[in-house]
């Protein structure tokens, strides 16, 4: 379920150049503070994909709201045995 909340997350990304050393910029507009920079597209792209990945295990560990994306929902048990 995390990898293909990951990959929809991906697929909801924006990209834009920047002025910088790392002109790739990516950002996930559902997911607030989420986003990543890169030398080149792909590396933007994996970085962004690590980004979401430590914002997705934080949140489920803080309990935090986790949107949905399109039909993808990921529910939090009430509590863990």
């Amino acid at each position: 379920m995390l990898t293909k909340y990951i990959q929809r997350a991906l697929d909801h990304a924006h990209y834009e150049m920047i002025q910088d050393t790392e002109p790739y910029y990516g950002e996930v507009p559902e997911l607030k503070g989420v986003w990543a920079t890169g030398a080149t597209l792909e590396e933007c792209r994996r970085r962004l994909a690590d980004a979401i990945e430590d914002w997705l295990l934080f949140s489920i560990a803080n309990r935090l709201p986790i949107p949905a994306l399109d039909d993808l929902v990921i529910e939090l048990p009430q509590s863990v045995a």
